[in-house]
């Protein structure tokens, strides 16, 4: 729904462009997208990451309907928030989600099968894989759109770009080759810190930097073109637009920044072993605040589980 975000613009997207399948606006069906020749779609804005087989199937249908697949939004382009999911496996979350959860009564430890029969036949479901992939890790992608969701100027770019053929070269990702910091007008001081909030525990001062002021802002290590939209209304940036294209790590790159800012480099010799480790254990999700969308795509790509 984020293509809405460009409001009245979408009456310009239709005068170029005939729309085929959008299956939250449009009654089509998925035989009927079987049924296009292959290459029948000019291009394809494909969200949502890869998290069990109707997903995969979908991935590789539009990819062969398609002359353009487009990754649009964090989770096809990195994985997203449903990525975290990595961090267990699919034994761990049915059992959390079918048995251990305090409302769930389900003595005999019944989990959703791929294929059920009852006395109507056989019900399928889409099997659930055990681990989240990205876009360009199931099929091949010609383009990125960051952002959870994309900024409406992202938007507008990728579909003016499209309409001009004035599209760079495949694999590129629509957006600046600047970070989120260099599009926040918050003045920054290059202030060292000794102490790290989280958002509830203070309120900060809305002209200086997050990050100088104690709380984790990823702006150092993501991708900008958001025109920094979540620090205008003061909140932190949380890494949806994906890594910067000199620092293709995200989660390692904001590591170095938050060193450096905490002075762990420069004055290491001033803190002991015990009070590093203080400062460590105030981030409370390491995980969750360095790849909160883009473990997926990261080197680590999920928790390796031994059963």
């Amino acid at each position: 729904m984020a293509v809405l975000d460009i409001n009245e613009k979408i009456l310009d997207v239709v005068q170029f462009a005939d729309i085929v399948f959008w299956p939250v606006a449009m009654d089509i069906k998925y035989k009927d997208v079987e049924a296009m020749p292959d290459n029948y779609i000019d291009v394809c804005f494909f969200n949502g990451s890869i998290r069990n087989s109707e997903q995969e199937h979908m991935a590789k249908l539009l990819r062969r309907k398609s002359k353009l697949l487009i990754a649009y939004g964090a989770c096809a382009h990195l994985g997203g928030v449903p990525g975290l999911a990595n961090l267990h496996n699919k034994k761990e979350i049915f059992e959390k989600v079918y048995v251990t959860t305090f409302s769930t009564y389900n003595p005999t430890g019944v989990y959703p099968q791929p294929k059920v029969q009852v006395k109507e036949g056989t019900l399928e479901i889409p099997e659930f894989y055990n681990t989240v992939r990205t876009l360009d890790q199931t099929v091949d992608v010609d383009y990125y759109v960051p952002g959870c969701p994309p900024a409406v100027e992202r938007t507008i770019f990728a579909l003016e770009s499209i309409a001009k053929g004035e599209l760079p070269p495949k694999g590129s990702v629509l957006a600046p080759l600047k970070s989120v910091c260099d599009e926040c007008s918050k003045k920054k001081e290059d202030k060292k810190i000794s102490r790290i909030y989280r958002v509830y525990e203070k309120t900060p001062d809305p002209e200086k930097c997050l990050l100088e002021q104690g709380i984790i802002c990823m702006g150092p290590a993501t991708r900008g073109g958001c025109s920094a939209r979540c620090l205008k209304v003061d909140m932190p940036c949380t890494g949806c637009g994906g890594p910067c294209p000199n620092t293709p790590e995200q989660g390692a790159a904001m590591i170095s920044a938050l060193a450096s800012i905490l002075g762990l480099e420069e004055e290491k010799e001033k803190y002991t072993e015990e009070e590093v480790e203080k400062l460590i254990d105030q981030i409370k999700d390491p995980v969750g605040t360095f790849y909160m969308y883009s473990l997926p795509a990261s080197i680590l790509r999920r928790k390796v589980i031994r059963e």
